[in-house]
Order: structure tokens, then sequence, then C-alpha cells
């Protein structure tokens, strides 16, 4: 059967992999949740979910550092990339060898997409398609209000790096009511302080990853912002386009809860 990945390539199975390869940490996740325990036999070091797999599974470097002879050793009949997360130059060289399939998500529809396709690939479309049924029932749920908070979102610092209006985490700022700030940008763009002050940013995220941001950031920042909320928030809810997303709106109904009391 072909099958044709988000960047619009055309890969070719013969039948359902029984060697999978995944170098995007939300999406082995996926392959989890997809019921594919046996197949899965390569990961890489940041595919923390779930966590015997992370403990188990034969680990090829990292998301930007794949390790290709490893890889090679392993003889997989496919293997799950991603635009951003990947390195072009790496894959290519894998495809030259296996089929590797690259998904490109930047928005929640995109992110349904992924699972149906991905449900496909390895035969397990009708679990594929009750999670995306799941998903979007609890996006439905979400407990946003009309009150629309300006917003930024860190994920890094020295320097700060926001997120730009073509990201996933900007879809899922949107799925919450938030107004990204920096939406005009594009990407992971650096900014300073001062633009977040020009910005008139009345919530401040800072994200768990990639960079671990902790109580002592929000106090640092907090002599700079005092009108901003600031507030640590889990990187995997805003980030993760797997079946993360199962688990994502009841921690953002969670976090519409503390923040609501804060904003009058």
């Amino acid at each position: 059967m072909k099958f044709t990945d988000q960047l619009g390539r055309t890969i070719e199975l013969n039948q359902a992999p029984q060697k999978l390869v995944s170098l995007v940490p939300s999406q082995t996740e996926l392959l989890f949740d997809l019921g594919l325990e046996e197949e899965v036999i390569g990961i890489t070091k940041f595919c923390v979910h779930p966590e015997h797999w992370f403990q188990n599974k034969t680990r090829v470097g990292g998301t930007k550092t794949v390790n290709i002879e490893k890889i090679k050793q392993l003889q997989p009949d496919l293997i799950i990339a991603n635009k951003e997360e990947n390195v072009k130059e790496q894959v290519e060289e894998l495809e030259k060898h296996f089929p590797v399939f690259v998904t490109d998500v930047n928005t929640l529809d995109e992110a349904y997409q992924m699972i149906y396709q991905i449900g496909r690939l390895t035969q397990k479309e009708s679990r594929g398609e009750e999670i995306i049924k799941q998903v979007n029932e609890g996006f439905s749920q979400l407990q946003t209000t009309n009150y629309k908070l300006h917003t930024a979102y860190l994920i890094w610092k020295d320097p700060y790096m926001t997120v730009g209006g073509d990201t996933f985490i900007d879809d899922m700022l949107y799925y919450n009511g938030f107004i990204n700030v920096f939406s005009s940008r594009t990407r992971y763009p650096e900014i300073t302080i001062g633009d977040i002050q020009n910005a008139n940013c009345e919530l401040l995220l800072l994200s768990s990853e990639p960079y671990p941001f902790k109580q002592k950031h929000i106090d640092e920042l907090h002599e700079q912002l005092p009108d901003t909320k600031i507030l640590l928030v889990d990187g995997e809810m805003f980030s993760w386009y797997g079946s993360r997303l199962l688990k994502a709106s009841s921690y953002f109904n969670q976090l519409h809860k503390e923040i609501l009391p804060q904003r009058h």
C-alpha cells in the first residue's frame, strides 16, 4: 500500500510494519496508545512516555542527533520522523535505506490528521479514530471565557525565546482562549523583557520544556513584570501533538481555574 506523509512524500509498505523506530517523543507515546507494544523497537533518549519503554526499548540517540548506524542494525521496516524535531539531512540519509514517514504538525487539525495517518500505517485505524474522537470531545468542553488574556509563552532562557503564530503551541493558546502577543512572529523567535513589556502582556506562561523553568524564574521575572500574571505550565500539554492530547483538555481546564480568580 502507498501512503502520503504530511510533507506530500509517498512511501510504500507491503504489510503492517513489524519493526518500528520512532524519532519523535509525542509520536512514540501515540504508538504505545495505538497498542504497538511489540512492534516499536527503537526510540530516542527524549521518548520518556511510557516509562517502561523509556527504560527498556533501544535508544537511537536524540531527536537531532540520531545514531544512524544503530538504526541500521535494528533494520526497521518503518521510521516515523517529524519535520521540526528531526534534522533534514539525517532523515534523508535514513530514507536511502528504510521507509520514513515524516509528520508536520502545527495545528490541532493537523494533529488529528497525523494520528489518523499513523493509525492507517500501522493497521490500528479504529484505535486511531477513537483517540481522535476522545481528544475532540475533550477540547469541545474546554471552559474558556470571553475575556481574552494577552499571553506570551516562553520556551527558553538566555536568550528568552517564545512561540510565533505558525506553531502548534500557538494553536493550543488559541483553544485556551489566550491571545498570543507574538503571533505575528514565526516559529521560535528570541525576545527581550522589553518586548514583553511593550506587548502589554497580561499572562506569561513559562514552559517546563525544553527549558525547565522553575519558581525562581517567576520570582526574577516578577521584578521586571510586576503587573503580569506569571505561571509555570506543563510543556508536554502545550506541545505534544500525539495521544498526550487525551490529557490536555482536563489540564487546561484546571489551568483556567488557577488563572480565573486572578483576572479581576
